[in-house]
């Protein structure tokens, strides 16, 4: 088992070397430095776990070496204890907000150092697996794809995650919106906040005020005490309205006022709640459309469409497929314990041939069930369990273009092209088209069109 390792710096030779007997006495490895510098050179070519730092000492004196130390921010830098034979308050507090974890105070008892040491060694595994929890979870939050949508989505997010301009991620279902709010939160000023999620599609209409503004005791029926809403949770932070297009238009309005006067009153209550959010929103239906057909508050829509982004679903970005497939076989598989599984070019193939109406999700799922179900480490395109109406029909290379995907393909072409000739105006291109602004929107989803304005 590997020892933890001790670093002394002290530049009095009695202090290190009775303090490295102590300390190797009790199967620590140590090291010694007799001055701030030499410390700070050792630092450079080995690693330790704690280092004891003696405040007074010529030259570097303690609190420069703990400035230094600390400056790095690397979670492998060891946890620094201060020592002084001249302990004063102000020279504690002074370590202490430079980020020293204890101060000891001559003369050293054999007690006193081996509780401190033993308790910075755990602060240091903490730290460490603080680092690696966050790690794993970005993990989770990474944006997995080199097509160019993905490498556009990623640009995106970089451009405007710092700001606090609210966002609409438009998108079909299992696309991955909800993955694109957490990465906007995770690299904006906010993420240091909570981020709140509501579903506003899975919230029955009667409990969904309550859930987003909070309630108090005897509000209602059922109300037996006081609920703390999702803006107040998520003060300082993001709120995430997934599926935003399903919250009824009573909720929309006052949504809408909290949004322009951020503050909010809970049910049964009088009394204002001061908020400050930051919104994202998604949603997989057209909202323009929904405005037309009076179900979505354009008012609303305008507060929330500040930035607007798209979601593109997988069959637009085939290239990722492979990849994204690789992925959730290697986290399922680390997840269950189980081998590492292999996908044949034959099996990569028939996932791009399938169609994936469900998308990322439809995706990771099917990787999920093949891991768990499939004992061969080898998988093969006969272990993929696709639904075959979805599968695309089997084909050479180069099968000609049914006639229906050649208007399908011209027709895209032409739509493209007269909103490109009309700035991104959907209005404007309907109205060239002689369409319906709503029927123009259905065609735009049916060939996977996402509305720029």
């Amino acid at each position: 088992m590997k020892r933890n390792r001790i670093l002394i710096v002290d530049d009095e030779p009695g202090i290190r070397e009775s303090l490295s007997g102590v300390l190797e006495d009790e199967d620590f490895e140590t090291a010694a430095a007799a001055s701030g510098e030499e410390c700070l050179e050792l630092l450079e070519r080995e690693s330790f776990d704690v280092a004891l730092v003696d405040v007074w000492m010529p030259g570097l004196d303690g609190l420069d070496v703990l400035h230094r130390i600390e400056q790095r921010q690397d979670p492998e830098r060891p946890v620094v204890v201060m020592i002084s034979g001249h302990g004063s308050i102000e020279a504690a507090v002074r370590a202490t907000k430079l980020g020293a974890f204890d101060f000891l105070e001559k003369p050293l008892t054999i007690e006193k150092v081996m509780v401190v040491v033993r308790n910075a060694i755990e602060q240091r595994h903490l730290r460490l697996e603080l680092r690696e929890l966050r790690t794993i979870g970005l993990g989770k939050l990474t944006i997995i794809g080199d097509s160019v949508p993905m490498k556009a989505l990623r640009q995106q997010i970089a451009l405007m995650a710092p700001t606090n301009g609210r966002v609409l991620v438009y998108g079909e279902s299992g696309t991955g919106k909800e993955l694109v709010a957490h990465a906007i939160h995770a690299n904006s000023a906010r993420a240091g906040g909570a981020f709140v999620e509501v579903n506003c599609a899975a919230i029955p209409e009667e409990l969904i005020e309550s859930e987003l503004f909070g309630h108090r005791k005897g509000s209602f029926a059922g109300a037996g005490e006081d609920k703390i809403g999702k803006f107040e949770k998520a003060h300082g932070g993001t709120l995430f309205l997934d599926e935003v297009g399903d919250m009824s238009l009573r909720t929309q309005a006052k949504v809408l006022r909290v949004l322009d006067e951020q503050r909010f009153e809970p049910l049964g209550s009088a009394d204002a709640v001061q908020t400050d959010v930051r919104v994202i929103a998604s949603t997989n239906k057209i909202l323009e459309a929904e405005i037309e057909r009076g179900n979505f508050r354009e008012d609303l829509f305008y507060r929330l469409n500040v930035i607007p982004f798209a979601v593109p679903p997988l069959r637009e970005r085939v290239e990722d497929i492979a990849t994204l497939a690789e992925h959730f076989v290697r986290e399922f598989a680390t997840s269950y314990g189980r081998k590492h599984k292999e996908l044949t070019s034959e099996a990569i193939e028939v996932l791009r041939a399938y169609s994936w109406p469900g998308n990322v999700r439809e995706l990771r799922n099917l990787m999920e069930r093949i891991v768990i179900m499939n004992p061969q480490v080898r998988v093969d395109a006969r272990h993929i369990p696709l639904p075959v109406a979805r599968k695309a029909p089997e084909r050479g290379p180069e099968r000609p273009a049914s006639l229906h995907e050649v208007r399908q393909a011209a027709e895209r072409d032409y739509i493209l092209k007269m909103l490109e000739e009309a700035g991104g105006n959907v209005s404007r291109a309907a109205e060239v088209l002689g369409l319906e602004r709503s029927n123009l929107y259905k065609k735009m989803r049916a060939l996977g069109i996402v509305p720029r304005e």
